[in-house]
Order: C-alpha cells, then sequence, then structure tokens
C-alpha cells in the first residue's frame, strides 16, 4: 500500500516584472509620524487574546513617534496594517523594537510577522532591552492584501511593555515561475474512491429548513407559546394554548372569540415572487361559533392583494383545508392570516405555505444543483445534532410529528424532515444514504429499532411502522456511522475514551448482528482518541471517521489554499503511524472516512453558520481533492460539510438558489477527472494532480493556480505517449475574493476551454483549478 507522491520545488529568479521597486518600502507611515485623529495613520490595534493596552507613544527610534503595547496580566495583541500584494516574490520583514520587563510567558515576547504566512516571522526581543532591529526574508505569492503585525505575545500571552518602530517591508527579489508537471505513468496508486464525493447534511440552520426543505413558515406546528417574545406568530384577541389532545407537540393554540374585531393568528415577513403558484394549507377544529375562518396570504394591502380560503364549517376533529394561489406582486413583507370574527372558538393544529413547484416538499432549485453536485452519498443527520436526537420523532404524519428545540444548535426541530424524507431525498438526488445512530443521549434500543425501520421486513415490528408510513419496501441502507464526535465534551452523552471504546463495540456488535451487511463507521479523532479506536475497536468498525475544518482566513491566496491539502496529509499520515505503531492493525487495513471537512471561518451571511465561499476556498477545496488522490490507499469516504448554506457548496435566499465556488469545484471534479492516480510532480505554489480514466484511455489532470498570472504550463510525462489532443475545464477568477450569491449573476463558473493541442502546454488562468483530458495512444 502506498500514498502517491507530489514533489514541489520553487524556482526563483529575478526578472523585471512590472511592480514595486526592489527595496521599496511598501508599509504606510513605517516611522508612525503621520498622525490621523490621535492615532498612526494606516495602522490598527487588534487584541486575540488576553488583555492589552496600547499607545501612540511620544518617543522613537529614528524620529519622535512609535507604537507601543503592554500588558500586567498577559495579552496576544498588535499593532497591525494590511497592504495589498500584486508581485510574487521573496520579501523582507523588518524593523526596531525595544522592551521593558518583558516576560514572554506563554507567548514569544516582542516580535513582528506576515499574518498567515508560516515561515514570515522575526525573531523575538525580551526583558529590558534597548531598539534592537529584527528581521525575516520570505516568500509570498501574488494576492489581495498581507498583513503586517507588530506582535506581542505571539500565539500565547506575554506581560510587560514593548515599543516598536522603523517597520518596513520589501521587494528583495521578483520570483519568476516557470512549472513543468511531470507525470510518472509507472507510479501507481490505488483507485479514487468515488465517495471521496461525498456530502454532509445536517439539522443546523438553514441547510435542510430554509435550504433543502421548501416550506416557507416558521414555528407552523407551534412550539412557542404565541405570547412568548420568540414566537414568529401574532395573535389578535383572546387565546389558550391547550395540552390535552394537542395536535402536534405539547400544546395547539386555541383562539377565543368574543364580539368585536377579527380574531386570530397572522405570521409576516414571508417573501412572494410575482406570477409565482404556492400551496398551502391548515388544520383547524373548533366549535360552530368559530366558523367562517377565512384564510388568507397577502402581497400587499388591498382587497385584490391577496388570497386564500372560507372554512365555513367547524368540527371538535381537527381537518386540513388545502388551497392554491398565484402571487400578484413582488414582496419581502407577504403575511398569513387565519381569521374569524365569530363567536366561539377555534384551534390551529399546523400550517403550511410552500411554492407549488416542491418536490415532496423540498425546494426544486436547490435539488436542481444537488443534482449538480451529483455526490454518491450523503450522510445525516449529524453533526452535534444526533447526539440529543430521537429519530423516533421524525416519523409518521408529518403535521403531527412533534417541535423540538434543536439539541445543539439555535431554533426549532419541527421534525418535517426525518428518516423517510432523508432516504426520499437521497433517491431523487441518486445518492446512497449514511445514517449516523445516536450513541450519545441515545441507547442500544433507539439504533436498532432504526436499522429495522430502515431495512427491516414489513411484517417486523418496525418495518410495520415504515409500511404504516407508506414505504413497504425495505430501504436497504448499508452505511452507519456509530455516533459522531464523541471525543468532544461538548457532545451529549459525552463520557472518556476508556468507557466509549465499551459503548462504541456494544453498538457495533449489536448493529452488525442487526444488519450483517452494514458498512459501520467510528467517531474518531487524531491523537489520543483515534489511537484508544484503534487499540480497542479495530475489530469493530469498517471505517474510521475523521473530521477536519481549516479555521483561518489567510490573506496570502498560496498559504489559505494549502490549509485543506495539509490537513487531508496530516491525517492520512497520523494513520499511517498507528498501522506501523499498533500490532495488527495494518492487517486489518481500515481506510479513512473523512465524514466532514471544509474551510470554517467568515461571518455568517446565510443564517446560522451560514459562510460565504470565495474563490481562493475553491482553490483549496480542489487541492484538497488531489491530496485525497494522492492518499487513495487510506482515504475512501470523505463527506463535505454541509452542503447547503451551513459553511455549504449551496447558498440560498428566500426565492433563489446558487452554486458557491467550493460547489463549482466539487461538481467539475467529480464530472471530469480520473479514477486511477498517478504520481506527480510540479513546482510550488502550483498543485497538481493526475488520474486515467475508467476505461484507460484519457488522461486527466487536474491543476491549481494560486497566483494571479496565467501560465502554459508544459506537460512531461514517463511512459506515457499523447496524441496531442486535449481539452479542459476551469473555474477561474482574477479576484480571489470572487464570489456568488443567489439572485445575482454567478461570479465563478466552471466553463470549457475548448481543444487545444498539448504541445504548446497546458493553460491556466489566474487563481484557477483546471482539469484536463489528454488523449493518449
Amino acid at each position: 500500500m502506498k500514498s502517491m507522491r507530489c514533489a514541489a520545488i520553487l524556482v526563483v529568479a529575478a526578472v523585471g516584472l512590472a511592480g514595486p521597486a526592489v527595496g521599496e518600502n511598501l508599509l504606510p507611515n513605517p516611522t508612525f509620524e503621520a498622525d490621523a485623529n490621535g492615532q498612526p495613520e494606516g495602522w490598527e490595534t487588534v487584541t486575540w487574546t488576553g488583555e492589552a493596552e496600547f499607545e501612540y507613544a511620544d518617543t522613537g527610534y529614528s524620529a519622535d513617534r512609535s507604537v507601543s503595547i503592554s500588558s500586567e496580566t498577559g495579552a496576544d495583541a498588535s499593532w497591525s496594517a494590511t497592504i495589498p500584494i500584486e508581485t510574487p516574490g521573496t520579501y523582507r520583514l523588518s524593523g526596531r523594537i525595544r522592551t521593558e520587563g518583558l516576560d514572554p510567558g506563554s507567548g514569544e515576547g516582542a516580535l513582528m510577522n506576515v499574518h498567515g504566512i508560516g515561515n514570515a516571522v522575526t525573531g523575538s526581543v525580551t526583558g529590558d532591552s534597548d531598539w534592537t532591529e529584527v528581521s525575516v526574508q520570505f516568500g509570498a505569492e501574488a494576492t489581495d492584501e498581507l498583513q503586517v503585525n507588530c506582535l506581542f505575545g505571539g500565539w500565547g500571552e506575554s506581560t510587560g511593555q514593548a515599543w516598536f518602530d522603523d517597520v518596513e517591508l520589501t521587494l528583495v527579489e521578483y520570483t519568476n515561475l516557470e512549472p513543468v508537471v511531470h507525470v510518472d505513468a509507472e507510479d501507481v496508486g490505488e483507485p479514487i474512491s468515488e465517495y471521496i464525493y461525498s456530502q454532509f447534511i445536517e439539522h443546523l440552520g438553514r441547510c435542510i429548513y430554509g435550504g433543502i426543505w421548501a416550506e416557507m413558515l416558521e414555528d407552523r406546528k407551534f412550539f412557542y407559546f404565541l405570547d412568548d417574545n420568540s414566537s414568529p406568530w401574532e395573535v389578535t384577541g383572546g387565546y389558550s394554548p391547550v395540552s390535552i389532545n394537542s395536535f402536534a407537540g405539547e400544546h395547539t393554540p386555541m383562539i377565543r372569540l368574543t364580539d368585536g374585531p377579527r380574531r386570530g393568528i397572522s405570521q409576516d415577513g414571508i417573501t412572494l415572487e410575482e406570477g409565482r403558484a404556492y400551496e398551502a394549507y391548515v388544520w383547524v377544529a373548533g366549535n360552530t361559533g368559530g366558523a367562517p375562518i377565512e384564510v388568507n396570504v397577502m402581497w400587499g394591502d388591498g382587497d385584490d392583494d391577496q388570497e386564500g380560503v372560507l372554512i365555513e364549517e367547524l368540527s371538535r376533529e381537527f381537518e386540513k383545508t388545502s388551497f392554491t394561489f398565484t402571487a400578484g406582486e413582488d414582496t419581502e413583507d407577504g403575511a398569513i392570516e387565519i381569521m374569524s370574527d365569530g363567536l366561539g372558538h377555534f384551534s390551529v393544529g399546523a400550517v403550511s405555505l410552500m411554492p407549488a413547484d416542491n418536490v415532496d416538499g423540498m425546494r426544486a432549485d436547490t435539488l436542481e444543483l444537488l443534482k449538480e453536485l451529483d455526490a454518491p452519498m450523503y450522510r445525516w443527520p449529524g453533526g452535534n445534532f444526533v447526539s440529543g436526537y430521537d429519530w423516533r420523532d421524525g416519523i409518521g404524519p408529518r403535521d403531527q410529528r412533534p417541535p423540538r428545540r434543536n439539541p445543539a444548535w439555535q431554533g426549532i426541530e419541527s421534525n418535517d424532515f426525518g428518516l423517510d424524507e432523508f432516504v426520499a431525498f437521497c433517491r431523487e438526488v441518486g445518492a446512497e444514504p449514511h445514517v449516523v445512530v445516536n450513541t450519545g443521549g441515545g441507547d442500544l434500543e433507539m439504533a436498532l429499532q432504526q436499522i429495522e425501520y430502515s431495512n427491516g421486513p414489513a411484517d417486523s415490528p418496525m418495518g410495520q411502522q415504515r409500511a404504516a408510513n407508506g414505504h413497504e419496501e425495505p430501504y436497504d441502507i448499508r452505511w452507519w456511522g456509530v455516533g459522531n464526535e464523541m471525543f468532544g465534551d461538548w457532545q451529549v452523552g459525552y463520557i472518556p475514551i476508556d468507557d466509549y471504546t465499551e459503548r462504541h463495540n456494544m453498538f457495533a456488535d449489536a448493529m452488525r448482528e442487526a444488519e450483517p451487511d452494514a458498512l459501520l463507521t467510528a467517531s474518531g479523532e487524531t491523537g489520543y482518541w483515534t489511537e484508544a479506536l484503534m487499540r480497542e475497536s479495530a475489530d469493530y468498525m469498517d471505517y474510521i471517521g475523521e473530521h477536519f475544518y481549516a479555521w483561518d482566513d489567510i490573506p496570502d491566496v498560496t498559504s489559505h489554499m494549502r490549509q485543506i491539502p495539509n490537513a487531508v496529509r496530516g491525517k492520512a499520515e497520523a494513520h499511517r503511524q498507528y498501522r506501523e505503531e499498533i500490532e495488527g492493525l495494518a492487517e486489518k487495513d481500515i481506510p479513512i472516512a473523512m465524514t466532514e471537512w471544509n474551510y470554517w471561518y467568515g461571518p455568517h451571511i446565510y443564517g446560522e453558520l451560514g459562510t460565504q465561499y470565495y474563490q481562493k476556498d475553491a482553490l483549496g477545496i480542489a487541492a484538497g481533492i488531489h491530496e485525497m488522490a494522492r492518499q487513495s490507499d487510506i482515504i475512501h469516504v470523505a463527506n463535505y460539510a454541509q452542503t447547503v448554506n451551513v459553511i455549504g457548496a449551496i447558498k440560498t435566499s428566500d426565492t433563489d438558489a446558487t452554486m458557491d465556488t467550493t460547489g463549482v469545484i466539487l461538481t467539475m471534479y467529480r464530472r471530469y477527472f480520473g479514477e486511477t492516480p498517478l504520481a506527480v510532480d510540479i513546482e510550488e505554489p502550483f498543485d497538481a494532480m493526475a488520474a486515467w480514466s475508467e476505461d484507460g484511455s484519457i488522461l486527466t489532470v487536474g491543476i491549481v493556480n494560486p497566483t494571479g498570472n496565467a501560465y502554459e504550463i508544459p506537460l512531461e510525462a514517463n511512459g506515457i505517449a499523447f496524441t496531442g489532443e486535449a481539452e479542459g475545464w476551469t473555474a477561474a477568477h482574477d479576484d480571489p475574493m470572487a464570489h456568488n450569491v443567489p439572485g445575482e449573476p454567478q461570479q465563478v463558473n466552471m466553463e470549457s476551454i475548448g481543444s487545444f493541442n498539448v504541445e504548446n502546454g497546458l493553460p491556466v488562468a489566474p487563481y484557477s483549478a483546471t482539469v484536463f483530458h489528454i488523449d493518449v495512444e
């Protein structure tokens, strides 16, 4: 068993490129003499951890001013300046530092660095020192910006005081990149599993509700009391929460009617589109005096700006009334009202409003993009969510499933999307289901019932329930996850590893007995947790699950990109070490299932954890796929987290959906990259990988270019003869911060670059990932 190699050689030469002059200081206000309202112009303060005091000091090294940072209790802080870097090259950062009583503590002391570039760190100054020069030389690619820090503490907290002055960032020499791709057809790896293109969805934020699921109303089954500030419903008139014989959950709202204005409930803030058809329904019950009830959806204030239905008679039993309508105008503040001017009372059990083009309750626009993504497997329902989730709440008549508070995240779990819906979703998008069982707050009986409900015959106890819910045939689910992130003390039901290995083994043993064909994924985390599982539970798993997220928003595009492949490689190397150190483990050959992986940083603009991704993130995802191909012998599954909105490859608004930049990459590689990996060499900062197509007739080559320049990269190959014919597909943009927004034209797309002669080189655009198909003789 072996991993693919990918050597990296940086070619550096001084050339006459347009850009800053060699030796020119690129920093603004480097001696801090320029004053802007009492602060040094071009500089700002940042406190990373601890408590720091910042001073614009009346003392300096070469002139009258400097900046200072001090802390009595310990701090990691900086004076920082951010500048654009448009020219790849070798740079020098230098400056002067003076200190008094500086104790490094858990940090480094006083120093300077470039944020996000690991080797761009000067030496540190501590104790009592006069002005001391510090410097470092480092390589940087063209990027949108670099952040220079006059740093106090540094990856830990220091005490004392430090002054900084005469800071310089200068270009030492330009970098002339002359990349060549070399493919070795004699160095062949194990086939790349299609499951590395899998996805993960969790009941979190707008991943399912507001992303995949089409329901437009909040709290449609009344988890909150109507007079609770958290309720999206407004009540007019008398109201009682009825808990006896409630329709769904713990209570149902009853509206008491008396002489006077119309009374009932309403919800606003609903987005409607002119000319679009919608379908709605309501479950109501009441006495004779409670009728008639008007149910209207409104998109304006006029009598003609609404449509609905009149319920003329009520029963003491809940009855469902449905209607459809077409919105007359665009609005983001539509409303639904359920009102009566009677003299009795009526109760509302559940309400629903969806676009009429929904597919069994799922958004048609999101499904269209998910089918383009073409993931072979979806992992569900979590994630942290699963450790507090009872899957039995999510089966049976959908409108009467109990709403619950989300056990791990914000908001309410309506239980509209349960096991049956998940299987229907997988079938709709052509993917296999991977179901995670609750080993946190759940017990073994819950897990075994879930397996029997999914795979048992229709005459088994849980199979009968499935059949009664409209699904006669077993689902035949093969992939089962045994818990999620059980290494974390934030997890519901967390226990120490020594106890957890026993729990895992008990669950796995019983699950295999219930479903002999099950493929079980353990809940791992490289380090002591995974090592213990490998020693104590290796016979009780088929895959070992691992998670990683790249947390840092690094201005340097290459460094930002490298976070993902470096993390993939780190996971693989750790498992290779376990196989060397743990007796008998290598023979068991337990592959990694990277059941969560992605970037995770930035503001949450698409709901809870709904981050925006950029072209620089897309490049990292492409490089991550390359690394998984290089590690194809040990990484067999990878579930990108979390598909829609929540750190997702697809983003949605109320009315639109778009493929985010990372989704464009996943789609392109899933569609065009090969299956049998070959070893590749290429110069840094580029990342490349190659693979044969399924039938071996086409060589596919993927190249990530994290620089702002275009290249025609020569292709050399050992053991391959080319016909000369080639074609390619690329996702490129000259701005690494380009991104896609629902309802707006996509900035980043997958585009064909057409046919070309490979003898002229492989054309790669700035900030691009490209997959080439090259014909061979």
